[in-house]
């Protein structure tokens, strides 16, 4: 096993109540959960294509998004982008639905698992090439700040959040963008899921500087490296991102350093990384420790948290039935949504 990254510790996390540590407790099982339920659905044939889950890393989905003001700020996804939609608000049954192709999904079942997107929550879309999204997130920010300086519009404050993994930060946009935002301190974070793997390629041999966050320093722009498994770290990082953007201090790359628990998709075997690796990383599940953190101080009971449990299967039960009831697309829509609409 390639030797691991001491993970940084944040000494003071950010102030949490206990109705705040229940919600990302329970966004953190919705998107476990829902996954689980992705993989099962797949296997059984009611999913086609590649389908790629986010087990393991869902402390980075739910310390960032729900850092954000949900429905305003914008966010901008990768393949892996079930969990992001769901963290912000897009409803399981529109995710499902997604996923079986159907209409009554969040893109109308045109886009399936790699392309979520939904006007009304402001997500930007998942992206199947990597480092794609990168610039659609920087255009984003560009016409927030705009709206504010240029047009006058001092409502236009919203931050925008660009998801990526470790593989994009060898590409090219990733470079042009972070120069380009750090230039016109535009209102955008960038958030590095470095989960160790670009599919098989380990990140360390693919790279000539293996901890990302760094590079920040070479555009001017602050770089942060957080435990992304700790969602109480990643969400005390991001509140203090989103606050230096909102406040016009310019962008912020964050690393967040995390694993996922299955392979980099359903079709993977997964036998490229070892059994000691994938064992390490398991003894960190974020969801485990979240539950410690939050019954050790006080904050919720064992029973509270299985009450969660149940609630959230309910959910995603129902999101499967209505996926399967859904209707599929009208074969005399073909040619919607591909160009905008009065």
């Amino acid at each position: 096993m390639a030797q691991e990254r001491t993970l940084p510790k944040v000494e003071d996390y950010s102030p949490i109540t206990s109705a705040e540590g229940l919600l990302l407790y329970e966004d953190m099982m919705l998107g476990r959960l829902f996954e689980d339920k992705c993989a099962e659905m797949y296997y059984r044939g009611k999913m086609f294509g590649f389908v790629h889950l986010y087990n393991g890393q869902e402390a980075v989905s739910t310390g960032v998004i729900k850092a954000l003001r949900i429905g305003e700020d914008f966010v901008s996804s990768t393949y892996r982008d079930h969990v992001h939609a769901l963290s912000a608000g897009v409803p399981a049954r529109e995710v499902m639905a997604e996923l079986f192709g159907k209409a009554t999904g969040c893109s109308k079942g045109r886009g399936g698992s790699m392309h979520m997107f939904s006007q009304e929550h402001n997500l930007l879309g998942g992206y199947a090439f990597v480092a794609e999204g990168i610039p659609v997130a920087t255009g984003s920010a560009f016409q927030s700040k705009y709206r504010r300086e240029a047009l006058g519009d001092e409502s236009s404050d919203q931050v925008t959040v660009c998801f990526f993994g470790d593989g994009a930060c060898n590409n090219g946009q990733f470079f042009e963008c972070l120069n380009m935002a750090a230039l016109w301190k535009l209102p955008v974070i960038y958030v590095v899921e470095n989960n160790k793997w670009a599919i098989g390629m380990a990140h360390e041999r693919a790279t000539s500087q293996p901890e990302i966050y760094k590079k920040a320093s070479v555009f001017g722009m602050a770089g942060v490296e957080v435990d992304g498994m700790d969602v109480m770290a990643v969400r005390t990082v991001a509140q203090e991102a989103i606050a230096r953007a909102r406040a016009g201090e310019g962008p912020t790359l964050i690393e967040a350093l995390t694993y996922r628990f299955r392979g980099h998709s359903l079709a993977d075997p997964d036998e490229l990384r070892s059994k000691e690796e994938k064992e390490f990383w398991l003894t960190r599940d974020p969801i485990k420790n979240m539950a410690s953190y939050l019954t050790e101080n006080h904050l919720a009971t064992p029973e509270e948290l299985k009450a969660i449990e149940s609630k959230i299967q309910e959910v995603i039960n129902d999101a499967v039935e209505f996926a399967q009831a859904s209707p599929e697309p009208d074969p005399s829509e073909l040619h919607r949504y591909v160009f905008a609409e009065d």
